[in-house]
């Protein structure tokens, strides 16, 4: 269990300004249902003044990505869009009191969201569009600019912290490597070198092992962190079966026939690794596929 401050818990289960902004004139959107956390930030900009007069957010992810988005919206509303652009991740992450380290991704998600919105509305190319940058992380198509410029903006010295700040090295970490390299780089612009003893420091005592049935609780727990989410688009997930590295989920409500459903189990199961600390593949169940091929013939 992450150790949530009650902020975080405040935002989580009572999300301030949900929902996208009628008549918004900012758009912004980042992450991917793939890997697991996605944005959709909206806001409607005052043109004589710039100032930002609503917010709302949409997210599909973890506990952080909602607080995060929640308090973000917060904090922006009755800013100008110049002040809005100085809202840090780290500045999301002390409004709500902090943030486990490993959520920091949420909270960088956040603030690059507000960045893509404030050009979406200055009809400017987003300036940390990463879509240019060469791929490391496979895992979570992060690049090396969104690396690098994380890693300048808090002050990143290990490549855990890229990973709790970008995900980046959280999947397989055979991108480790190329992680170590941006490290390396721009730290020693910085006159420091890197330090790869760093990077493992101490290390971790193993966890132990889970019961079938403490593992099959911590992965009903991990989708009722997502089904709030689903139950705002009248859709839900019931947990089915779990036979290893397989947990079999059954989609219900209106995502039974949704044609993203491919999509959302992809997020779910990324979020799934995530939580439970392993590679696990998440299917629907022979008969559910078997009626969806009758659907589509």
């Amino acid at each position: 269990m992450w150790d949530y401050s009650e902020k975080v818990k405040e935002h989580f289960y009572n999300p301030h300004n949900a929902g996208a902004v009628e008549d918004a004139n900012a758009v912004g959107e980042v992450g991917s249902l793939s890997c697991g956390d996605a944005l959709l930030l909206t806001l409607k900009v005052e043109p004589e003044t710039n100032t930002i007069i609503a917010a709302g957010f949409q997210t599909f992810g973890c506990t952080s990505a909602i607080a995060s988005s929640s308090a973000l919206t917060d904090i922006i509303k009755g800013m100008s869009l110049d002040q809005a652009l100085t809202v840090s991740n780290q500045d999301i992450a002390d409004y709500l009191d902090g943030l486990p380290p490993e959520k920091m991704h949420c909270s960088v998600m956040g603030r690059e969201a507000l960045q893509a919105a404030i050009a979406n509305y200055r009809g400017e190319k987003w300036q940390n569009d990463h879509e240019e940058g060469a791929l490391i992380c496979k895992c979570f198509a992060v690049d090396a600019v969104m690396i690098e410029q994380t890693i300048r903006d808090n002050n990143l010295r290990t490549v855990e912290d890229v990973s709790n700040y970008t995900k980046a090295g959280g999947g397989c970490s055979s991108c480790h490597e190329g992680i170590e390299e941006i490290l390396t780089k721009v730290l020693a612009e910085q006159g420091e070198s890197f330090n790869p003893e760093a990077v493992a420091g101490e290390k971790p005592k193993p966890k132990p092992k889970l019961t079938n049935l403490q593992r099959i609780k911590l992965i009903e727990k991990l989708l009722e962190d997502i089904r709030p989410n689903l139950q705002r688009d009248r859709g839900d997930v019931e947990l089915i079966e779990v036979n290893g590295k397989y947990i079999y989920l059954k989609m219900t409500g209106a995502c039974a026939g949704c044609q993203m459903a491919a999509t959302t189990l992809g997020g779910i199961q990324q979020h799934l690794v995530e939580g439970l600390g392993e590679f696990v593949r998440v299917l629907l169940p022979i008969e559910e596929l078997q009626r969806r091929a009758a659907m589509r013939a």
